[in-house]
């Protein structure tokens, strides 16, 4: 029968693994999970992470493109009213 661990469980255990200050072997003793599954869940968190930073990346991307485009607008409606003022008023 297999075991269902909470994902609480998984990161504190992949997270030991992560710190490298046990072996593998150790963790895998302490808390009565295969190495092989030890490994998985390391791997596992270290993709997650690399995903949480990515995230933030494309989203401060999008953030820009954005602000960009508004930039642009506010640079065209002024540029309108710069032309209407030229040729409706004389100094």
């Amino acid at each position: 029968m297999r075991k269902s661990f909470s994902a609480e469980f998984m990161a504190k255990v992949a997270l030991e693994a992560i710190k490298e200050e046990k072996a593998i072997a150790e963790i895998s003793s302490r808390y009565e999970v295969h190495r092989t599954q030890i490994t998985n869940w390391r791997k596992r968190a270290l993709e997650g992470i690399k995903e949480i930073f990515n995230g933030r990346r494309e989203k401060a991307s999008e953030n820009k493109e954005k602000q960009i485009d508004e930039l642009y607008r506010q640079i065209g409606k002024l540029k309108v009213e710069n032309e209407w003022l030229k040729k409706n008023c004389t100094v």
